[in-house]
Formats: structure tokens, C-alpha cells, sequence
């Protein structure tokens, strides 16, 4: 089972400025993209997951909390699976890889926060969207 993973990026400033760079992160299985910019700090977007498709998250402005869980049954997801937390930033070009099989809730840690999103699919490709209520895996620690 493939588990996600952040796919570090860099930095490099010299007199004329700084350049953000993802030498190690492949972009050959990307077919689209977007932005979420959450309305204010407070809201969380989630749980929201795909059984096929797979994500890459990258904060281009502030930073985000995603938490992850994977999903083994999802007519029936079990309330005692573990939340994986991670931290993005816009002060490096880290990516996060969510692979298929897992929900997410992103939290932006700041007001204007905006994160980029990379799908292996396009949009009505596939049928592949599970959205939960935020509280439905609120006994999970």
C-alpha cells in the first residue's frame, strides 16, 4: 500500500532574488489543476477522498494543515482509522502525494492562504469523488 509522502523542495537566494524549486517531483502523471483558497481560518474542507485518482497539494500562498485518512471500505468507512497530519508552506515548493484511497479536510493557516491541487484525471473523466461530513470521523485521534 502506497502511503503519502511529502516530495521535498528547495530554495536557493542570491543578490537578485530567491527561485523555489521541486527538482524531485515528477509532473508526467499530472491532467489537471486547480486552487482552493478557504474562506476563512476557522473552516476545514473535508472529508473528501477518491478511490481511483490520486492528488498533489502545494501551498503557493501561506501555509495549510492536510490531514489524511485512508479508506478501506468506502460504503462503510471503519470511525478507528489513523489521521496522518501534514504541514504545507509557501516558503518552500514542497508537494504532498496523496495516493488513491484516502479522504482529506484542509485547514489554510492563514487568511489568503491558496493551495494548488494536481489530479491524474480531468474533471468527468471518472466518478470517483466520496464527500463525508466534517464530524463523521470525529472519534478518530
Amino acid at each position: 500500500m502506497e502511503m503519502p509522502k511529502i516530495i521535498e523542495g528547495g530554495k536557493y537566494s542570491d543578490e537578485r532574488g530567491s527561485l523555489l524549486f521541486n527538482n524531485d517531483f515528477n509532473l508526467s502523471e499530472i491532467r489537471r489543476m486547480y486552487c482552493i483558497e478557504n474562506a476563512d481560518v476557522d473552516f476545514v474542507r473535508g472529508w473528501t477522498g477518491h478511490q481511483i485518482e490520486q492528488r498533489w497539494f502545494s501551498a503557493l500562498q501561506g501555509s495549510f494543515t492536510i490531514k489524511l485518512i485512508k479508506i478501506d471500505n468506502w460504503e462503510n468507512p471503519s470511525n478507528n482509522s489513523e489521521i496522518l497530519d501534514f504541514e504545507l508552506s509557501s516558503e518552500n515548493l514542497d508537494v504532498l502525494h496523496v495516493p488513491k484511497g484516502f479522504v482529506s479536510a484542509i485547514q489554510s493557516k492563514e487568511k489568503g492562504a491558496r493551495l494548488l491541487v494536481m489530479a491524474d484525471y480531468f474533471l468527468g473523466e471518472i466518478n470517483d469523488d466520496f464527500r463525508f461530513p466534517i464530524d463523521y470521523f470525529e472519534n478518530l485521534k
